[in-house]
């Protein structure tokens, strides 16, 4: 069951490897194959390829497959290569020679192409929005614990005085950057490839807006050749913007674990959020967020595989595209699961009081106590070696009381500025 069989048999272990496990891979895409189908059908109406009673009888089983998708008990069976040919299969098995009628004018490369790109611009949709909600969680956690003393540290030593706010906000606030380049991979696969064909058009008087209008994207890729080449920069594109949200996720999972252990103890979770060890019963092991680092960390490797994968291809289509669907949908399905777990894990955190007039964290307030002297009148040259004077001979007492004003520092933290940031 071959979109592309003439009736030539085909050597079993060349079939094997060239289908893979597309079957698992495309039930991401079935429902998105269904709706450039129904796109497709109705567009051939009008130029008349189609009558009309025959676009009904389309629609109508395309409705039949969007429903058994949407339930789960669509299935591509072993026989079929693909999606495209399963749906064109049952299409086929209902409604007789009008089934056969729904490739005209497509080719499997436009069909895997076109259901790609709504499944991409579908998904990155979700993962903003599952952004947004850990975002405000964050931002709603640095309200919270915005006088909580924490210690900045620079070369994981003891730097200057830090909270828990600026902390939480911080990484709030780096999300942002992460959902720009979300918005511009969306931007990028917010155009409609279909029609392109095998990469070259076709000699059928195709309407591509009405097809861009009734799968709603925001503009055509014009050029057919531009179109087929944009298999493997949009996979590239994408990975870039999963991967910089993957990285400001894996950085705060670091964060966490680190202030976990008992020799930071600036945070703990309920012990229902944290894992024992089978020898030691004391352990309360930190491993969702050690599993959330671990597949950021894998995610981040993506954009090195879709590079290698594409790179030197000259245009046209080429079967190595095959090879970016399947780790790609991975990847989407990965983070959208680590944006949940994140926000529902994070919102448990259990904020410790640090006590600042511990010895280790004597020296926080040098930068404050220099600066105090450089409003009193001093140069910041005599002031820092007066402090610093203190510091080696052991007379250093600090002054705890300066408060940062500033923009984004750690007594105006500027959370509303930093909501209203956020993307529309």
């Amino acid at each position: 069951m071959k979109l592309w069989d003439k009736g030539i048999s085909i050597d079993k272990k060349i079939e094997q490897f060239t289908v893979g496990n597309d079957r698992e891979i495309d039930i991401h895409i079935a429902k998105y194959d269904v709706i450039a189908s129904r796109a497709h059908a109705k567009m051939l109406q009008k130029i008349g390829i189609i009558t009309v009673e025959e676009l009904v009888d389309l629609l109508s089983g395309l409705k039949v497959l969007e429903e058994q998708i949407e339930a789960g008990t669509f299935v591509i069976d072993e026989q079929f290569e693909d999606v495209h040919s399963k749906i064109e299969f049952e299409l086929t098995k209902s409604l007789g020679e009008v089934g056969k009628k729904i490739h005209t004018a497509r080719s499997r490369n436009d069909q895997v192409l076109v259901a790609c790109h709504l499944y991409y611009k579908d998904n990155l949709g979700l993962v903003k929005e599952k952004t947004r909600t850990l975002f405000n969680t964050l931002i709603n956690l640095a309200d919270t614990y915005k006088d909580k003393v924490l210690p900045g540290y620079t070369h994981l030593q003891v730097a200057m005085p830090s909270s828990f706010g600026l902390w939480f906000s911080a990484y709030a606030e780096l999300m942002i950057d992460d959902v720009y380049m979300l918005d511009a991979a969306i931007k990028t696969v917010d155009q409609n490839p279909l029609g392109s064909a095998a990469g070259y058009g076709s000699s059928f008087p195709i309407d591509r807006a009405l097809t861009t209008k009734e799968m709603e994207f925001a503009t055509l890729k014009y050029n057919v050749v531009a179109a087929q080449m944009g298999r493997g920069k949009n996979e590239r594109t994408i990975a870039a913007a999963l991967g910089g949200l993957a990285n400001t996720m894996a950085r705060f999972a670091m964060d966490t674990c680190l202030y976990m252990s008992q020799n930071f103890s600036f945070i703990s979770f309920p012990d229902a959020l944290t894992t024992g060890s089978s020898i030691m019963p004391h352990k309360k092991n930190p491993d969702v967020f050690e599993l959330i680092r671990g597949k950021c960390n894998k995610i981040q490797a993506l954009q090195t595989e879709m590079v290698l994968i594409t790179n030197n291809l000259p245009s046209g289509y080429h079967r190595d595209f095959q090879l970016l669907k399947e780790n790609i949908i991975a990847a989407f399905e990965e983070i959208k699961d680590i944006l949940d777990i994140f926000n529902y894990s994070i919102q448990q955190i259990i904020v410790k009081d640090v006590d600042i007039h511990d010895d280790k964290y004597k020296y926080l307030f040098t930068v404050d106590n220099i600066n105090t002297l450089v409003v009193e009148g001093q140069s910041f040259r005599e002031a820092y070696q007066k402090i610093g004077g203190q510091v080696q001979d052991g007379t250093y007492v600090p002054d705890t009381s300066k408060q940062h004003t500033h923009a984004g520092s750690i007594h105006n933290l500027c959370l509303d500025a930093i909501r209203e940031k956020f993307p529309k």
